[in-house]
């Protein structure tokens, strides 16, 4: 691995040789986010190092939508709420959701949009794809004022850094970022000193996973929901009956790279451990539907029905009509890799998918 790579790494490595080997997930936060040049700041790369849901399909957005006008509806259709997406991504799921939704009376003139993003390369693909909608952006959900709230979240959770832990012997060590032992100009893998695991943290195997984010997203959901009626929809990819062992991954140009050949460069994500947020929502008193297979969940709330009506309207795109819906629903593709899990306050119906 050469220095040459990228300039974030020459400053990774100067950061490391003055404070020390990083936790995983401070490498990962500068790595996304670095104002100069972390990924998401500077050249998010959806539909070319990795393509979502969203961006497979319109049909996965307009669901969505009618699922949100269903709930506002069970909300007792407040007269303004805030219509809130965690990491919109270029905009796309909001726009398709909003078409979508207007078609329920009312609906449009209730929601009012909020964008949770930090990128600001993103949030003018955003403002450009919702141009037609007033949309305000927030650099955080802490941030967006009080109010009724439908909350939706699609591969957001897996883009939250990460701590690693390594089983070494009857105790556990943190993985960190340090110097290789070769040329110490470079960057590599090691293990600190030992560590205690986090609490709600269920190791399988000789490795595990955390990602302390989480726990302050439910924690913020939570506290809305005590004073505000709502719902939380998160989709995204990770087991559903374990914590992750070591998921860290990195894509560049639709192939998967090392996570420290490229910082800055490549999409760096994790899988998410949906037993510890549903154990995480239901200490704070939160009731939680799912997590569901994403197959199963899109099913449920009609996928196939609308691909043939969307199919019959554009009859020369029936064959890739086909294909996106397939692709989002079939075990083998993102049907079962993909789990939708749903936070609502205690005593909430399941809703719609669940």
């Amino acid at each position: 691995m050469s220095l040459s790579g990228t300039g974030l790494k020459k400053r990774i490595v100067e950061m490391i040789r003055l404070d020390g080997p990083m936790p995983v997930s401070l490498y990962m936060l500068t790595c996304l986010h670095d104002p100069r040049d972390g990924y998401y700041a500077t050249r998010p790369g959806f539909n070319a190092d990795f393509t979502t849901a969203p961006e497979t399909s319109q049909v996965f957005g307009e669901l969505l939508g009618l699922w949100a006008a269903h709930e506002w509806i069970k909300l007792g259709s407040p007269r303004k709420f805030w219509f809130v997406e965690l990491g919109p991504g270029r905009g796309a799921m909001m726009a398709d959701m909003m078409r979508a939704a207007a078609s329920v009376t009312g609906f449009r003139d209730a929601a009012q949009i909020a964008l949770v993003e930090a990128s600001p390369a993103l949030r003018q693909q955003q403002k450009a794809a919702l141009a037609g909608e007033a949309v305000e952006h927030f650099g955080g959900l802490g941030d967006v004022p009080p109010g009724p709230a439908l909350i939706i979240a699609n591969e957001f959770l897996d883009c939250l850094p990460i701590r690693q832990y390594v089983r070494e012997g009857n105790g556990w060590r943190e993985r960190r970022v340090g110097l290789d032992t070769y040329t110490f100009e470079d960057i590599a893998f090691g293990l600190g000193p030992p560590a205690e695991l986090p609490a709600n943290l269920i190791p399988v195997g000789d490795s595990v996973e955390i990602a302390p984010g989480i726990e302050t997203l439910v924690e913020l959901v939570a506290q809305r929901f005590r004073s505000e009626a709502g719902r939380a929809l998160f989709i995204d990819y990770g087991p559903d009956t374990q914590s992750p062992g070591d998921t860290l991954r990195a894509y560049k140009s639709g192939q998967q790279v090392s996570p420290l050949a490229a910082p800055g460069e490549s999409d760096l994500t994790a899988d998410v451990d949906f037993p510890r947020l549903a154990r995480l929502a239901q200490t704070q008193g939160l009731a939680v539907h799912g997590p569901l297979a994403q197959g199963y969940f899109l099913t449920r709330l009609g996928i196939k029905e609308r691909a043939v009506s969307l199919a019959k309207a554009n009859p020369a795109r029936t064959d890739e009509i086909a294909a996106a819906m397939q692709k989002l629903v079939q075990p083998d593709q993102m049907g079962a890799r993909f789990k939708a899990i749903c936070l609502s306050p205690t005593g909430a119906e399941p809703p719609p998918g669940f």
